[in-house]
């Protein structure tokens, strides 16, 4: 069973790019306006992710969440949001969690503990990325006049791997809140 709302540059499909962790390589390594090479960025990108995200946490959620370096097992329902980047970066955000911790995020945010992954979830995990994206893109003054970002598309289901297109940035970065864990990555490029 999958939920899915117009995946704009993503696709759903068989093997899984989750595995993939940044490397920081650009053709050509750093530009020639002497602008940071793309190691650099990923490294910032990093500190700034695990700074937005323990932020969102801390203040939607009312937990603290920060980098975990263990790999859970895979739940069999999982819940993924996407938020598009497009102007000063051109890709996508990815907060992707078991049901367990989608769940969780709601608990936290409202009080109400969901019977399992319904619309309140979807919503409340759509617009958790939403806010970790806002806050991650405002913490680079680049960024925060210069990148601009879609509504959350959220997908849900028991069966599915999200896609995206090789870019030369690629992060992916665990997190762990209270006992659970979930994933965000970012793959973007900078502009022609």
């Amino acid at each position: 069973s999958m939920t899915a709302g117009g995946l704009a540059g993503e696709r759903a499909a068989g093997e899984s790019a989750a595995g993939e962790r940044a490397t920081g390589e650009r053709a050509g390594g750093a530009n020639s306006s002497g602008a940071m090479s793309c190691g650099m960025e990923t490294a910032q990108f990093e500190t700034t992710l695990d700074q937005a995200t323990d932020e969102v946490f801390s203040t939607m959620v009312g937990v603290s969440c920060a980098p975990a370096p263990e790999s859970p097992g895979a739940e069999a329902e999982t819940i993924s949001a996407v938020i598009g980047l497009a102007g000063a970066l051109s890709g996508s955000l990815v907060l992707h969690s078991g049901a367990a911790a989608a769940i969780r995020i709601v608990e936290r945010m409202t009080g109400i503990e969901p019977d399992g992954v319904d619309a309140m979830v979807r919503d409340a995990v759509g617009e958790v990325c939403n806010m970790i994206a806002g806050a991650w893109k405002g913490r680079d003054p680049a960024l925060a006049s210069g990148c601009l970002l879609s509504t959350p598309t959220v997908v849900a289901g028991t069966s599915y791997q999200l896609f995206s297109q090789r870019a030369p940035i690629r992060i992916e970065r665990r997190y762990r809140f209270e006992e659970l864990t979930l994933t965000i990555s970012i793959s973007c490029e900078p502009p022609e």
